[in-house]
Order: C-alpha cells, then structure tokens, then sequence
C-alpha cells in the first residue's frame, strides 16, 4: 500500500477502497472455487477481523489456502493502515488547532508596535481593513469563535479572549503595542477595556468607540486617547487617528475646524488618504498624484510613516507606501483612494 500522505481524508478513503478491494477480490475467489457467495463473505469478514471462529469449509487445497493467506496477510495489513487512517482523522483537526494556537502565540510575542483591535463587528471589520491597506500590523481581540475565524479568513492574525480581561491583554501584546481600538458595540465593555489597557500600558494610544453622547467623558476618564461616535465618524477614520495621528491632530485643530466648515460651504472637505503597501502611487510625486486625479483632489499636508508631517509639500516630493496624504476633495464624493 502506498504510504500516509498529509491528508487524513485522503489516507481515509484509500484505507476504505483498499479493505474494499480486498473484501470483494477474496469473496469473488472463495465463491469461483465452489463457495456460495454467503459463505464466502461471511469466512472473509471474520479472516479479516480475526475474529477465530472455525472455518466454514474445510481449508484443504492448495488453492484455497492461497486464497486465504493472501486474505489474511492483505486484509490485517489494510486493517492497520485503516485504523491509523482514522485515528489520524479524528486527532489531526485537533492537533493543528493545538499547533495552529502556538504558532499564532508565538508570533504575537514578536510583535511590537502593532495595534490590537478589540471586537469584530462591523466597525471592527471596516477598520481591520483600513489597517490592513494602510501596511499596519495589528491583530484583532474578540472572544466570538465565528467572528475569529471570519477574519482568520481573512487573513488577519487573531486570539480569543475577553479584552476586558488584562491576562488576554497581556497575552496580545498590549505592553508593547503603540495603539488599541475598542471598537466593542457596548460603551461599559469599551470603559472597562480601556481602564485595564491604560492601567497595563500608560504610553498606549487608545481610540474608543462610545454609541451614546454621555460616554464619551466617562471613556475619556479612563484613560481614552480620544473617542469616536459610529454615527457621525466610520470606521476610516478611527484608522486614520491610528495610522496618521499626527495628521489626525491636524485635521482635529481648531484652525483646521474653521477651515473646514469654510470649505464645506463651497461644497469641499477635508480627509486623510492612506497610501497602501504595494500601492500605484507609492513612488509618485505629489504633483503626479494631483496631476492623475484630474482635479478631484488638491494636496495640503503629507504624514510621513514615520511620523513626520510636512505642510503644503512641494510638486516635486515623493509619496512613500504607508504615508497619509492630507488631501481636500469634493463634499459628499468618496475620496480617491491611494492603494
């Protein structure tokens, strides 16, 4: 027989059609040498099983001893093949989610600087994408096994856990994480998430979801970097105050405020776009981007990855992956996005 393969369906099935083929070739030989096709299925069963009742005709030509050694020898060789088959199909699911959950802690611990998403629901899923397109490494914290697995799916790196625990927020890093979102859709769970991750890490930027007005002040007592209503504020621009919050501060300004209602009432806005890893226009100049959207866009301001932001950058500055272009547009148009 062929040997195990990585797959144990496949050693399963070919385990079955083996002991099959058999079954049929020894029953189809002992009915051929004069057997009825009932006794001769009945002596294969109990040869293969070994079961050692007594022979149901005598075993006493050369021919039928043949037959029966090779059903023996065949039939016990695919019978041990076939229970490794299936033990290895029952344990091999739980195995690799034993294997699967080291592997996914160990890359946790080497990270640093990332950002713990906490809920996967759909500001958490709009934002996981945000990220995912602004090149930031993150993770995402849910204690919904069906959620998690969505966004394993999706290729995002995940663990199970309740985010108001600070054990499970110790396990994803959150010492060594520069921000975390609660994006929970419960503003006391996103109080008590934020309360455990200032008092675990009192340098982490922590951006809150808060649905009702009357919590933004409680979430901002404790410890919330800043708070965003879902109604008024999507998911985009939590990313932004993740990825870009120095240009998220820009915008934010009182200044930038006044700037923008202005340009509201001439039909125009402000926004933050992220530049994507692998995007067409990293490598581009500013004056190439404004140049390709046509008129749809003008650039004010460039957040550099690293945290640098340069005011009305030159024509001739260069646009790297993973820098947020302060752009203003068209009121009311999805923006142009640079990825």
């Amino acid at each position: 027989m062929r040997h195990f393969t990585d797959s144990p369906a496949r050693n399963l099935i070919g385990g079955l059609c083996f002991m099959l083929a058999v079954v049929l070739a020894a029953t189809l030989a002992f009915s051929l040498a004069g057997w009825s096709l009932g006794d001769a299925f009945y002596f294969v069963i109990i040869t293969v099983f070994t079961v050692g009742y007594d022979e149901v005709h005598p075993i006493v030509t050369p021919e039928l001893r043949a037959i029966t050694l090779a059903t023996i020898m065949l039939g016990c060789t695919g019978m041990i093949f076939l229970t490794g088959a299936l033990v290895q199909f029952i344990t091999f699911g739980q195995i690799q989610q034993l294997l699967g959950h080291r592997r996914m802690k160990s890359q946790i611990g080497r990270m640093s600087g990332h950002v713990i998403v906490c809920g996967y629901g759909r500001i958490g899923h709009m934002l996981a994408d945000e990220l995912k397109a602004g090149g930031a490494e993150f993770l995402i914290l849910d204690r919904e096994e069906a959620k998690l697995a969505e966004a394993a799916e999706r290729g995002h790196l995940t663990l199970a856990g309740d985010a108001t625990d600070e054990q499970v927020l110790e396990e994803a890093g959150v010492r060594r994480a520069r921000a975390l979102a609660c994006v929970v859709p419960n503003d006391a769970v996103n109080v008590f998430i934020t309360l455990s991750a200032r008092n675990l890490n009192p340098d982490i930027e922590i951006i809150a979801r808060g649905e009702a007005a009357s919590t933004k002040s409680k979430l901002l007592r404790a410890g919330a970097s800043a708070v965003v209503e879902p109604t008024h504020i999507g998911a985009e621009r939590i990313a932004q105050l993740i990825l870009f919050p120095r240009s998220a501060a820009l915008t934010d300004s009182v200044p930038m405020q006044v700037l923008g209602t202005g340009l509201r009432t001439l039909g125009l806005e402000l926004e933050i776009l992220p530049v994507a890893a692998g995007s067409a226009y990293a490598g581009q100049s500013i004056g190439q981007i404004e140049r390709g959207a046509e008129g749809s866009l003008f650039v004010v301001g460039l957040n550099r990855r690293g945290g640098e932001t340069i005011s009305r950058p030159g024509p001739e500055l260069l646009v790297e992956a993973g820098d947020g272009v302060v752009v203003i547009t068209r009121a009311g148009r999805a923006g142009p996005r640079l990825g």
